[in-house]
């Protein structure tokens, strides 16, 4: 008999195959609806020997080894909005989830899915309209905003008081107006100009901000220099060391002079190295590659301090910060090459020796977390990251909504009054597209532990008495009138890629209703097992 497709494919068509992928897309969601907003539940995340306690949501996702297509999708997505902004990821997950889940309903109803995601294409370009409608523009420079869009960010995460959150607040405030960029009335924050260095040992409230760059090395001989001023810097990407030949060769030593001469001709090719970095005046040299002990040794003798195997990224830092370029042989090294260092010194941070460069030629910081253990700093380290780039969404889009779920139900409110000039069959995923937000706010409290039906009647009613700004005080467990009074507030950047890459996922799964499970070239002479992802 001739097969169309391979001998043991699996196929499964129609509406059992989206129902089987929206049953895994709930599932997926329901295991993020718990980390959602400040009392967010963490996850413990297990591999092997390694623990990850987060309750940030791209370390979930870039952690969760799903297998199942759909899953995978919805986790791409997710890190793709992560990789975009820098935040949202649970959002996306838990939203394209609700969006699903609304969808089931329609499709029991015998609504086809074209209907339904025509009528979400609707209310996504409407919601993105409505969003521009109830955000207000601020001016990137006006502190306050930023603290409270910061505050926002970090109040999911573990920071304890509020005096450690103020703190933390006023590191990132400070470190991102460091590295600001403004050029013709834009703004701009570039991450990368801000290093992040981790100490395991003190007080999470000894954490601080150091203006240049923290290399989490020391130099590779005790005897170079603790403290210099006023320095040259070299970037290598070159090994300094007498280099391995690609020939292998035996050589026959009969005499110990013999073994000297040798030992002198290495220590000669090492050494005209080293000299010709000393001619050039050049007193911090850094290098990605190794440095071997007689080049430290001769650096040291010439006030050199050298510091080897540094990372990439931290050496294009440093390029930046210094003006050096980053070499790649020292045959062609000429001045031009050479950067400058206003400070370069040697500290202990904890147990352990680190390099701290300063340099007026470009703009670089660098936040020195401190905690008890590395799990504590791990986590800080995402938090940051997280508020980091929460700054620069404001920076490049100065718009900002209230927070605590009330952009989403004045969303919600306004698809619904619009509803009615949607015709068709369209119309009940719009609506059902309203409801989806709707329940993401029930989510949120929750959370809270506030009854979610009680908290939703209520914010429902004071945004139907024109309060748009009403939305759920998750610390507070209640509702409040104005988030903003409560300096909860959200990006809209964030916002309008949460709604749209939620609905984009959504509908892709809405589209499939044909899957084909291909057997393995080789079939086993066992019976054919029934493919899981297939229902």
């Amino acid at each position: 008999m001739t097969y169309l497709l391979r001998e043991g494919t699996q196929r499964s068509t129609g509406n059992d195959v989206i129902l089987n992928n929206i049953a895994v897309a709930k599932i997926l969601s329901e295991m993020l609806r718990s980390s959602l907003g400040p009392k967010g539940l963490d996850k413990m995340l297990v591999e092997g020997q390694d623990i990850t306690i987060t309750n940030d949501g791209a370390t979930i996702v870039k952690n969760m080894e799903v297998q199942h297509p759909t899953a995978k999708i919805i986790i791409e997505t997710a890190k793709t909005v992560d990789s975009e902004v820098g935040d949202g990821t649970t959002s996306v997950v838990v939203l394209a989830g609700l969006l699903l889940e609304k969808a089931e309903d329609l499709l029991n109803q015998k609504i086809h899915p074209s209907v339904i995601i025509e009528g979400y294409r609707l209310a996504l370009n409407k919601s993105l309209e409505i969003l521009k409608e109830i955000s207000d523009k601020i001016s990137p420079e006006d502190k306050k905003v930023i603290h409270d869009l910061v505050y926002t960010t970090l109040s999911s995460k573990f920071f304890a008081t509020e005096n450690t959150l103020e703190k933390i607040i006023s590191l990132v405030i400070d470190a991102s107006l460091s590295v600001l960029d403004k050029r013709d009335g834009s703004y701009d924050l570039d991450t990368k100009n801000i290093k992040i260095v981790k100490v395991n040992g003190g007080e999470f409230d000894d954490s601080e901000l150091f203006n240049g760059i923290v290399l989490d090395k020391e130099p590779t001989n005790d005897n170079m220099p603790k403290r210099l001023e006023n320095v040259k810097v070299m970037l290598a990407d070159f090994p300094l060391k007498l280099e391995k030949t690609e020939i292998s060769m035996k050589l026959g030593i009969t005499d110990p002079r013999q073994m000297k001469s040798y030992i002198d001709e290495q220590t000669a090719y090492v050494k005209q190295m080293v000299d010709k970095i000393r001619n050039l005046g050049v007193k911090l040299f850094i290098s990605q590659k190794d440095i071997d002990e007689i080049a430290s040794y001769l650096m040291a003798k010439n006030g050199i301090i050298a510091v080897k195997n540094v990372k990439r990224s931290d050496v294009e830092l440093l390029s930046r910060a210094t003006g050096a370029k980053i070499i790649s042989s020292i045959k062609d090294v000429n001045e031009n090459d050479l950067g400058e260092a206003k400070l370069v010194e040697v500290r202990n941070l904890g147990k352990n020796k680190y390099l701290f460069i300063q340099s007026d030629k470009a703009k670089a910081v660098t936040v020195i977390i401190k905690g008890s253990n590395s799990m504590i700093t791990d986590e800080a380290e995402r938090s940051l990251n997280d508020a980091f780039n929460s700054v620069r969404n404001l920076l490049l889009e100065p718009y900002v909504i209230a927070g605590g779920g009330a952009a989403e139900e004045e969303l919600a409110k306004r698809l619904r009054e619009y509803s009615s000039k949607i015709g068709g069959k369209e119309q009940l995923a719009f609506n059902a597209f309203a409801d989806a937000l709707e329940e993401y706010v029930s989510i949120l409290a929750s959370t809270a532990g506030m009854d979610p039906i009680n908290a939703l009647t209520e914010i429902k009613y004071k945004h139907a008495k024109g309060l748009k700004n009403a939305g759920i005080d998750i610390i507070g467990a209640r509702v409040y009138d104005n988030m903003l009074d409560l300096k909860v507030i959200d990006s809209v950047k964030v916002k309008e890629q949460v709604i749209k890459s939620a609905t984009e996922a959504a509908t892709a799964i809405l589209k499939i209703d044909d899957m084909i499970a291909a057997a393995p070239a080789k079939q086993q002479t066992q019976q054919q097992q029934p493919n899981p992802y297939l229902g």
